[in-house]
């Protein structure tokens, strides 16, 4: 007998992965729709904290095809939440609680896994998932740039399908903007600039940063895994651990993957990237947090394009020869330079960017049945996460950067190009 996994494999061989973008959910024909135990896709959920059961958990819970069997955080409170969330939603008891995510990977009855930690654990946890032949949706982004790419590179070579879990290639407001983008409706592309908003835990008293004993709830070890040994305190994780260099990379890396993927996606460099960057950056002077709370980023593109990165208001925006295209806030309605590149419509001939329509949950489910890549896939995620990190380094090391997206490294600089990766602490490895 041969897995299911083994099957959907040899089966997209003969022209399933070249199916339309998204396969219709069982809800389309009505809520008795339920597909048969061999056809849906069983997921064990890692990190089920506020996103990983708001969002992620919640969104697999409304598709007929998904079955969640296991539930996993370092803290327990979380679990028994979570764990009462699916079996609620699924009328029985089978769902199961772990503390350790390696006895989740362990699960031969494991299709997929879906990884909601802070960011530090991200790539560990994916390598371990797709080495053991899971097929995997993460949260973004990457920690380091040599994460990212020995990541790519094991989905690659191992096969399996990944997801880097955002939605922005769903909504329709990013879809048509780089659709117009891609099909020259604004002419020539010259600028993009990208609006993120300003923070990282700027606002959170000092008192609150000070050194607690940890609840008897969370098994904070396994939290910090392998970022370096620092002491307790409600402040440093959960949310906020993203305003934390050894955790994350602030809110440049946060809200970058969202708004940079569009922009690297209108750019049509989404597996590339730009060839210098510069700009300066504002650093809490005290406490524990340490990632930018203001950055202000010029880099540039080999075809000339510029892209500005600017905190205090979320926004996108392209320029071209013959008009712009943009819109304020997140999701904010489209706007253009004229009516006429708003109503213009896509001809067949012209570029169509991959979109599914139901969200980064529902095109992963459709991508572990066709075994296409979805709409999100490790090398762009990757590609998209570098361009933050290196502006991270130019803005820690206060100097215009040279990088070269062929061989993802700073030219001529050992400073920058130590930045690349950073040290694990025993005994965690990649």
């Amino acid at each position: 007998m041969i897995s299911r996994r083994h099957f959907l494999r040899q089966t997209a061989v003969f022209g399933t992965a070249a199916a339309a973008p998204c396969i219709l959910p069982a809800s389309v024909f009505g809520a008795s729709a339920k597909p048969a135990p061999s056809n849906r896709v069983t997921l064990g959920m890692i990190g089920v904290g506020g996103h990983g059961v708001a969002m992620n958990m919640r969104s697999f819970l409304a598709n007929a095809d998904a079955q969640i069997v296991a539930v996993c955080d370092v803290d327990s409170d979380h679990c028994l939440k979570a764990r009462e969330i699916v079996n609620q939603r699924y009328g029985n008891t089978d769902c199961v609680t772990y503390g350790d995510f390696r006895e989740v990977i362990a699960r031969k009855d494991i299709d997929a896994i879906c990884i909601s930690t802070p960011d530090h654990w991200h790539v560990p946890i994916s390598l371990m998932a797709i080495r053991a032949g899971k097929d995997v949706i993460c949260e973004k982004p990457t920690l380091t740039i040599e994460e990212g790419r020995i990541l790519s590179d094991t989905v690659k070579r191992h096969g399996v399908i990944f997801q880097t879990s955002t939605e922005d290639r769903s909504l329709p407001v990013y879809h048509r903007m780089a659709e117009l983008v891609r099909n020259g409706r604004i002419g020539k592309l010259r600028t993009i600039h990208v609006g993120l908003p300003s923070g990282g835990g700027r606002n959170i008293p000092l008192e609150q940063q000070q050194p607690e004993p940890v609840p008897p709830t969370l098994d904070y070890e396994m939290w910090l895994g392998p970022a370096p040994w620092a002491p307790y305190c409600a402040a440093r994780c959960h949310w906020n651990f993203r305003w934390i260099y050894d955790y994350s990379g602030g809110i440049l890396t946060d809200w970058g993957m969202h708004l940079v993927d569009t922009a690297q996606w209108g750019n049509n460099t989404e597996r590339s990237g730009p060839v210098t960057v510069e700009g300066k950056g504002e650093f809490p002077t005290s406490g524990i947090y340490n990632t930018a709370t203001e950055c202000h980023l010029e880099y540039t593109y080999a075809s000339g394009v510029k892209m500005f990165i600017e905190t205090g208001g979320v926004g996108l925006r392209f320029e071209g020869t013959d008009g712009w295209v943009s819109n304020k806030g997140w999701i904010g309605p489209l706007e253009t330079s004229s009516p006429s590149i708003l109503i213009s419509t896509i001809r067949p001939e012209e570029t169509h960017l991959y979109t599914c329509p139901g969200g980064e949950h529902r095109n992963f489910l459709d991508c572990v049945k066709s075994r296409r890549d979805p709409y999100f896939p490790a090398e762009i995620g990757h590609r998209c996460a570098s361009v933050m990190h290196i502006g991270n380094a130019a803005m820690q090391l206060g100097r215009k950067l040279q990088w070269n997206p062929a061989k993802e490294e700073f030219v001529n600089d050992d400073s920058a190009n130590r930045m690349r990766s950073r040290a694990m602490r025993a005994p965690w490895t990649l």
